[in-house]
């Protein structure tokens, strides 16, 4: 379990370092400074609260803080929406019935969802859980991530695949931007639900083996996956540049639809269509009983 404490403590200290006087509007700074950042005072003052009381929720003590406080908190921060986000998760979950409350993300595709990937036919489509499970796939989504679906792991792992695959590095062309944005999706969905203990042991096993991943979680980072473009370099087809957007399954907590696609007519919108067919063509060519199937919806 990630500890609520520990994290909201670790992510509030990093954020009020991160942020320079005069970055804050601070007219006067003293120039006699021993922190990076911030001063604990001078975030009580932007805030509007007593240094006591900042004191106290930087200790980790944000059960019962009021949205108004949090909000204030969050000017004088600067902090931005994903930040924001983080913070209001970070309280709620140190609520004493938050654990109660708390819902499981949903594991299984229903038959709509798999019947959608299906009609899917010309774009890249994936269903994502908030550890980077990929729980299903559709052809091109399958073909485009093939470095990752050719390893032995089930379900395939989109931080697994970043940071311990060989291959991730020259698969992504934008690596060090792609290995911080999962990252920061991974805090994120750890700040919403502490108690997740697969999340929990996926990123003990990643700071054991990657220094790249420890590095990236004690920065304490979040960002929301919404849209944007990513860059890839395929083993078939080479270079193709995508752009992407994320849908939250709403009926499916926990689970997202990320569907990406090209310009029509582009290069890459050719390079998809290249793809398709080699997917095809692999598919073909393999015998039924050792075509690889749907990765089995189950948490990493």
């Amino acid at each position: 379990m990630v500890d609520n404490r520990d994290e909201a403590r670790a992510f509030l200290s990093s954020r009020r370092a991160k942020l320079t006087p005069e970055q804050a509007g601070l007219s006067n700074p003293s120039r006699n400074r021993r922190v990076p950042g911030l001063r604990r005072s001078e975030v009580a003052d932007l805030a509007g609260v007593s240094v006591e009381y900042y004191a106290q929720l930087e200790r980790g003590n944000l059960g019962g803080v009021s949205e108004s406080v949090l909000d204030a908190l969050a000017r004088a921060l600067r902090l931005d929406e994903a930040e924001q986000q983080h913070l209001a998760d970070l309280a709620r979950a140190a609520s004493p019935r938050a654990r109660s409350r708390r819902k499981p993300a949903a594991q299984q595709i229903r038959p709509s969802v798999s019947r959608l990937l299906e009609l899917m036919t010309e774009i890249p489509a994936l269903v994502t859980n908030g550890h980077g499970d990929v729980l299903a796939a559709n052809p091109l989504g399958r073909a485009l991530y093939s470095p990752m679906f050719d390893g032995p792991t089930r379900p395939a792992n989109h931080a697994r695949f970043a940071f311990l695959s060989p291959s991730a590095r020259d698969f992504y062309a934008e690596w060090e931007r792609i290995a911080s944005d999962i990252v920061s999706m991974m805090r994120t969905v750890a700040g919403r639900d502490p108690y997740d203990k697969a999340l929990t042991d996926l990123v003990g096993e990643l700071c054991t083996r990657s220094e790249d991943f420890r590095i990236r979680w004690a920065a304490h980072d979040v960002r929301l996956h919404r849209t944007g473009r990513k860059q890839f370099h395929h083993p078939v087809v080479g270079d193709v540049n995508l752009n992407f957007e994320a849908a939250p399954l709403t009926a499916d907590p926990g689970l997202t639809l990320t569907m990406m696609s090209a310009p029509a007519g582009s290069p890459d919108d050719d390079a998809l269509r290249l793809l398709a067919s080699w997917a095809a063509t692999r598919q073909a060519d393999s015998p039924p009983n050792h075509r690889r199937d749907e990765p089995t919806p189950k948490s990493a």
